[in-house]
């Protein structure tokens, strides 16, 4: 059993970030390697001769702003039969750790959708094998790994497998969420994934009910007001510009007609949210006076990025609010990602309760 590579499957047009972030994180943990990837192509591949296994174990997947999703690879399988793939498969996949579960993935493009039919029903074809085989757990079974199938095309796909417990479930690191009819706008999504991605879901209730109170920096039209709204909290939108008449009749805004960069809470709120277009370190800068001051107990605020240097306009930005907050003692946590909902732009989340 040898893998040669890790997978790691980004947002077209994002592989030279997603690149130049894990070989610096990789270089940290002791491995060195090189990439390869094309421009567009919705993946890298991280190529190295140390223990991949041993790399992703190393590496917090969550510490990766933009990793969908990873896994460390077999040699790529290259012209497989029309038919009968599964006996050129079987071989190779059965020396692969334990796994109870195979997920189905393809390049997030328009090519690489095409084959998802393919990918699902060949995999869904092989677990059934391996499982008559008894290669492959029940479905229920506690295990470390986790199987990839990831289709290139129909002759042309990479098998791996990732940690359980250092990695996501959902197959192309995609969370798929239903746009809300009644929602201002389609930027309400930008919000609800985040709370899936930084807050646990059983903590939903306690963390973002109750009644909590809430700023919106850069509310108008009001799609992220409107995910607080549908929370139970009670929200200050701020923007120059109209609200969602809806959303205003729902008696939990209040709206203030104000520039985001000068507005200032009469108290404290629970949480602060911002989704204003414009200059990263601009932003940062507005996001790291709140924490400075004690303004909200957690914030989500997006990073709208330039078109070159992207990685380390993220990195600059994150260590910004570090050094900041630290120089004043302050007690925090702060990550970063890039949403499936995103475009050019990062989603971060900075926790100071105490």
């Amino acid at each position: 059993m040898s893998f040669t590579s890790i997978l790691l499957q980004c947002r077209a047009g994002f592989e030279s970030e997603c690149a130049a972030e894990f070989s610096e994180q990789a270089l940290g943990a002791g491995h060195t390697g090189y990439v390869r990837f094309e421009r567009n192509a919705g993946y890298v591949r991280f190529m190295l001769q140390t223990d991949a296994l041993a790399l992703l174990q190393q590496v917090s997947f969550r510490s990766l702003v933009f990793t969908r999703q990873w896994c460390a690879c077999l040699e790529p399988f290259d012209q497989l039969p029309a038919t009968d793939r599964l006996s050129v498969l079987l071989g190779p996949v059965a020396t692969l750790p334990a796994c109870a579960e195979l997920l189905a993935e393809v390049p997030d493009t328009t090519e690489g959708r095409e084959l998802l039919p393919f990918a699902g029903k060949l995999s869904s074809a092989m677990a059934q094998t391996l499982r008559q085989q008894a290669i492959m757990l029940p479905r229920k079974a506690r295990t470390d790994w986790r199987m990839h199938l990831f289709a290139l095309s129909g002759r042309h796909l990479l098998m791996g497998v990732s940690p359980v417990n250092n990695g996501t479930k959902l197959a192309m690191g995609i969370r798929r969420l239903k746009f809300p009819a009644q929602a201002p706008s389609r930027s309400t999504l930008k919000l609800e994934e985040a709370w899936h991605w930084f807050v646990p879901r059983h903590q939903w209730g306690e963390r973002l009910g109750g009644g909590k109170t809430a700023v919106d920096l850069g509310a108008a039209p009001g799609g992220w007001t409107w995910q607080l709204v549908q929370q139970g909290m009670f929200v200050t939108a701020v923007d120059n510009g109209p609200m969602s008449e809806d959303l205003m009749d729902s008696g939990q805004v209040v709206h203030s007609r104000e520039d985001a960069f000068y507005y200032q809470p009469p108290k404290p709120v629970d949480w602060m949210v911002c989704d204003v277009a414009d200059k990263p370190a601009r932003v940062t800068a507005r996001m790291l006076e709140w924490a400075l001051r004690g303004w909200c107990r957690e914030m989500i605020f997006n990073l709208k990025l330039p078109m070159k240097k992207r990685h380390l306009e993220v990195q600059q930005c994150l260590d910004m609010i570090r050094t900041g907050l630290e120089q004043a003692d302050i007690s925090y946590s702060l990550s970063a990602r890039h949403l499936y909902h995103d475009r050019e732009e990062v989603t971060c989340y900075l926790d100071l309760r105490r």
